[in-house]
């Protein structure tokens, strides 16, 4: 049974209380405790140092609210909020606590590429316009496979004020509209270059492919066959429980409220909220062989090359790479107000979800460091329990 640690972030562990020291905001400067108890059984020197890592983090970072969740071999170990959701009512952060997870919904929308390319729906080097009709031919072909590995030519974001829309698109076809007209940056293949637009195209394949809308397919194919009960699309207009404020900073360093901004136009490029305990459920499924095939997921975590055979380091929806002899499959998402980091370590069976409800929060190796802790403590007999 997994062992679920909750925070309780009004109260002192083991007599101490961890302050969190917001610096230039209004009543920030109450102590906030940071765990609930210290860390039990195998994992406990690992919760322990973790904390410590996270403590430091915060601080140094002025991060509002945190939230991480560790599973090793598809138990989830340990999952704890820390900080503030709202810092105005001084609402602790909780595991049910939702974070916008930005472009890790391009890992969440290449499972559903994943699966319409296993029912035959879906051909990855069919050129797009095969299920976007609407999409005007370009001077280059450009195939699905090249769109989700950012290697087609399809431009970002041009300027911040794309990035800080705020209005509302009825449909993934009307988001398209923002950029479908220009031309390909270079011939598809031929160079890399990273594109949120080219996964909101993504969206519409799914939708042609599958015949249902994008958000009903992924939260009847996707998040509700993964009991990711938590993960939705982050509807600015609606009432969404557990959804944290979000945060900035300006420039004088000082934390203020993210500007109004309306996911709309992206959300297969970065438009849904998730807690960490959700996206763990995510990353284990692609662990197994019961809900992707392991081709499959080689498939999405093998990275692509350009033409002249130079490696990308991003599959499908996914990045890979060796970090200390490790396989680290990996995607980080940032927004406005949100940020946040998955990472699956297959050959360990380990995988880690951090989220933050500020734009920056600077994580740097902290997570890759506090996955190290959990991996040393993992037990190495062949018969021994995992937690």
């Amino acid at each position: 049974m997994s062992r679920m640690m909750r925070a309780q972030p009004l109260t002192t562990v083991g007599g101490l209380v961890f302050g969190l020291l917001l610096p230039g905001t209004a009543g920030a400067q109450a102590n906030l405790t940071l765990a609930e108890a210290p860390g039990a059984g195998r994992y406990a020197s690992a919760v322990d140092g973790a904390r410590l890592l996270i403590d430091s983090l915060m601080r140094a970072n002025q991060i509002p609210g945190l939230s991480m969740a560790v599973s090793v071999r598809d138990e989830v170990v340990w999952s704890e909020g820390f900080g503030y959701a709202d810092l105005e009512l001084e609402s602790p952060v909780t595991t049910t606590t939702r974070f916008r997870i930005g472009s890790i919904s391009k890992s969440l929308t290449a499972t559903a590429l994943a699966q319409l390319y296993e029912q035959g729906a879906l051909d990855f080097d069919a050129p797009v316009q095969r299920y976007v009709p609407t999409f005007p031919q370009k001077r280059w072909p450009l195939t699905v496979r090249q769109v989700a590995g950012h290697i087609a030519g399809v431009r970002h974001y041009a300027s911040d004020a794309e990035f800080l829309l705020n209005r509302r698109f009825e449909t993934v076809q009307e988001g398209l509209q923002l950029f479908q007209g220009d031309t390909l940056l270079f011939e598809p293949g031929t160079q890399y270059l990273y594109s949120t637009f080219g996964w909101n195209l993504l969206s519409a394949v799914v939708e042609h492919a599958s015949g249902e809308e994008f958000l009903s397919y992924m939260r009847e194919h996707v998040f509700r066959p993964l009991r990711m009960r938590h993960t939705v699309a982050d509807h600015v207009d609606s009432i969404v429980t557990g959804r944290t404020r979000f945060y900035v900073r300006a420039q004088d360093g000082v934390l203020v409220n993210a500007p109004a901004v309306d996911n709309s136009y992206k959300w297969a490029g970065g438009g849904f909220l998730s807690t960490p305990e959700d996206l763990l459920l995510f990353a284990n499924a692609h662990l197994g062989s019961a809900f992707l095939r392991p081709e499959t997921v080689t498939l999405l975590w093998t990275p692509q090359r350009t033409a002249d055979g130079r490696e990308t380091g991003y599959g499908i929806g996914w990045r890979a790479a060796e970090i200390r002899g490790h396989q680290v499959v990996s995607h980080s998402g940032g927004s406005v107000g949100g940020n946040c980091l998955l990472l699956i370590y297959p050959d360990a069976r380990v995988a880690l979800a951090v989220t933050a409800n500020i734009s920056n929060a600077g994580y740097g190796r902290v997570a890759h460091r506090i996955a190290e802790l959990f991996l040393t403590a993992m037990p190495t007999g062949p018969g021994e329990e995992s937690g």
